[in-house]
This record gives C-alpha cells, sequence and structure tokens, in this order.
C-alpha cells in the first residue's frame, strides 16, 4: 500500500509547488559572520524523528536507502526513503544517541512521512516519535572550533562524523565555501541554556544562511514541493553516500538500482544562481529550455537567497540541457540560470 503524502490542506503532493514559509533575506552582517568569522543559527525548519526499541535498526535498514544496521555511535549518515516507485519521499541525516536512533528531517514533510513509516513497524518491536520539541537543532558555520571547545570536549574530524557530550550531540557536516560547519542537536533546555556562552564569540545569524550553505555544499533536502519528484541519482544522493547499493531491499530498491546500473541516469542536480528574490524562485519551480520551451527540462529543488544576490539553487536537470543554449526559471522566456560548479564531482554519465 502507498500512501501519498499530503500537504498541511490536506491535499495530495502534486507538481505545482506547495506554499511554505519564505524565509527573509539575511542581512549583510549575517553573510560575513559566516564568511569572514564564525556564527551559529537555531534551524527551525528541521524536525526530529526518534526510533527506539530492539528493532529499530532492522526496521530502518530495511526502509531507508542508505545502512542503518551497521550506523556506529562514531558516524552520521545521509539516506533517502522512497516511494515504491524509487521516488523520494524525504531525506535524513541519522546517527544514533545511546539507543535511539534520530532522523533530522524538513519539519514540513515530518508529520506524513513519520506516519507512513509507522504503518510498516507491523510486529517490529521499534516505535517512532517526534522529538522536535525536546531537541534544539543549532547549525554553526565558519571559524567555529574555539567556542565549540567551550561546550565539548572534543570535535568531528571528518564529515560525518560525531561526538556526544553532555551537551548533546555535534555532528560535521559538508564544508560549503571552504567552511567549516557542524550541527550540534541537543536537549533544548540545555542548549539554549549554553548558547548565550557563544555570543561573545559568535554571531547568531538568519537560520535562512544555513539553507543557502547547504545548497552550497551541494546537499540536496526534500520537501514538501518536491516530494516524489526525484529517484535518488537524480539529486547526486548516490556521490553524496547516502544510497548503498549492497544492502538488502527497500520500498523502491529496483528502480534505484536498475537506474544505477542500466546506466539510465540521465539528469543530475546542478548549481546555480538566478536573478529575483525567494518569493518569486520556489522549490517545484519547473526549468525550460530555450530550444525546447514546449517541455519543462528540469526543476528546482532548493533555493535560498544569495550572498552576492539573486537566488541560488539546487536544480534537477536534464544532462542534455547543460551542453549549449540557455535554461530558464518557469517559461523560455524566463529569468536566465547562471550555472556554478559544484564541490564535488559527477561520474560520468553513458
Amino acid at each position: 500500500m502507498n500512501t501519498p503524502l499530503v500537504s498541511a490542506s490536506g491535499q495530495a503532493s502534486a507538481h505545482a509547488p506547495a506554499a511554505l514559509p519564505v524565509l527573509p533575506r539575511p542581512s549583510a552582517e549575517d553573510f560575513a559572520a559566516v564568511l569572514d568569522h564564525g556564527a551559529y543559527m537555531p534551524l527551525p525548519q528541521f524536525g526530529v524523528i526518534d526510533t527506539t526499541g530492539d528493532d529499530a535498526a532492522s526496521f530502518l535498514h530495511a526502509q531507508l536507502t542508505n545502512d542503518v544496521q551497521h550506523l556506529d555511535a562514531a558516524n552520521a549518515r545521509l539516506a533517502g526513503y522512497c516511494s515504491a516507485k524509487g521516488r523520494l519521499l524525504a531525506s535524513f541525516l541519522c546517527w544514533r544517541s545511546g539507543d535511539t536512533i534520530r532522523l533530522l528531517v524538513s519539519k514540513d514533510v515530518q508529520p506524513a512521512v513519520q506516519k507512513r513509516l509507522s504503518m510498516f513497524v507491523l510486529r517490529a518491536k521499534a516505535k517512532l516519535a517526534d522529538a522536535s520539541s525536546e531537541l534544539a537543532v543549532i547549525g554553526l558555520a565558519g571559524d567555529v572550533r574555539g567556542a565549540l571547545s567551550g561546550v565539548f570536549d572534543a570535535l568531528p574530524d571528518g564529515v560525518h562524523v560525531q561526538v556526544d557530550g553532555t551537551a548533546g550531540t555535534l555532528i560535521r557536516v559538508p564544508d560549503a565555501l571552504e567552511r567549516l560547519r557542524y550541527l550540534w542537536v541537543g536537549p533544548k533546555a540545555q542548549v539554549e541554556a549554553l548558547l548565550p556562552s557563544l555570543d561573545g564569540k559568535l554571531k547568531c545569524v538568519s537560520p535562512a544562511v544555513w539553507d543557502w550553505l547547504d545548497i552550497r555544499a551541494g546537499e540536496p533536502r526534500i520537501t514538501q514541493p518536491v516530494v516524489e519528484q526525484f529517484v535518488p541519482q537524480m539529486v547526486n544522493f548516490d556521490v553524496l553516500g547516502a544510497v548503498n547499493f549492497r544492502k538488502g531491499c527497500y520500498p523502491g530498491q529496483e528502480v534505484v538500482a536498475r537506474s544505477q546500473y542500466r546506466g539510465t541516469i540521465k539528469r543530475r542536480t546542478s548549481l546555480a544562481n538566478v536573478a529575483g528574490e525567494l518569493d518569486m524562485v520556489r522549490p517545484g519551480t519547473e526549468l525550460f529550455h530555450s530550444d525546447d520551451p514546449g517541455q519543462p527540462c528540469g526543476m528546482i529543488v532548493n533555493a535560498a537567497s544569495a550572498h552576492e544576490g539573486g537566488v541560488d539553487v539546487l536544480v534537477e536537470i536534464k544532462l542534455a540541457a547543460l551542453e549549449s543554449g540557455g535554461v530558464h526559471l518557469g517559461a523560455a522566456d524566463g529569468p536566465a540560470l547562471r550555472f556554478l560548479t559544484l564541490p564535488y564531482g559527477l561520474p560520468a554519465e553513458v
């Protein structure tokens, strides 16, 4: 049984972009704090699902695209959750906190995804719970190691390495624009009590800056407007280590594997900038090529106000559309996209 994810209005997810809160453009000072010094930002755009029970790991292992069964206490992993057709319903950052496996997820898809996962627990000894109200999620970027050393006894030394302390969990996530980035997730009251100790060393900035840094890191996030639009490879999840092709079955596994091994990956996610403001450049908006105006060639996955103006976007797009001509937002005569270089390489497709 495949239950469609639904929006807050109760309507099933469709191709049209859903109405999501638009975060105001960060100030120049907010961008400068991250790029020139260091900053922290509370991240209300994320929720946390806690999975507990003797079968928590095996249950999630059978549902997600990555290996959760062998997830240890020292590392976090990206993973996707697919429909039976191999299309992504959600993306997660997964890690262990004691006997609990935590899933960091975009808050707008969390209720429907948590409900859907819970439907498949059946006889497994596993329970999913919304831990968002109990936990604080803080992003830190830039020159932040000195400030963090006053909170944690040790700092993660590699991407997706985690350390646990009395203040919660600290996970290093991929750099953006050569700036270090960390996620700090811990008990809300305790984290909020410790945040003032950072204020003398780091600037507190808008959570919209984190969305921009995620885009510049080339790390897509599945939000409601793009639910069920992409197989994992279309958003580079195979390159980012979010798919384990040696693990057992999970929903959509045959489609994902077939795309990988039959050389049928003709669409990927690229980084670009487009003129305009964020309220006009939204996830789920279709893209059109100047040489083929009658049908879309791609779709915006994520968008955030950019430091140097306009909006930076991660776009899923036909690889052929990048070879010549122009790509435009919304229509063939819409604003033109200016493509930028991703911080990682993509495999040559055949």
